[in-house]
């Protein structure tokens, strides 16, 4: 099971987990949760509940990943299979993403 930490604007919006490679869950932070004035991290996983469950990797946090000749480059360099998107996601979304949120391992 690996975890991992995301961020919105650098506030803990909650947790993403990676039961196997068939079980995804995200759980957002109880604080952030209850904060009215902090927008859900994406139009898919609205703050009406806290905790959503998925058979794939949520494609909100998929579409954070690089596509092409750059996901095989990643590949290489981090001697990651190219398929582990969880993997890729963890080693590649902890800075410098397009938008607001990043997600950080949890060891």
């Amino acid at each position: 099971m690996r975890k991992a930490e995301v961020y919105r604007n650098g506030v803990l919006a909650g947790i993403l987990t990676e039961e196997n490679r068939n079980s995804y869950r995200f759980v957002y932070e109880e604080a952030y949760f209850m904060d009215t004035q902090l927008p859900a991290i994406s139009l898919t996983l609205p703050k009406v509940k806290r905790e959503f469950h998925s058979p794939i990797l949520f494609p909100f946090f998929f579409n954070m990943l690089s596509e092409g000749v750059n996901r095989k480059l990643q590949s290489l360099q981090l001697k990651m299979d190219e398929e582990d998107h969880f993997g890729l996601l963890l080693e590649t979304a902890q800075f410098d993403t397009i938008g607001a949120v990043s997600v950080k391992p949890i060891d």
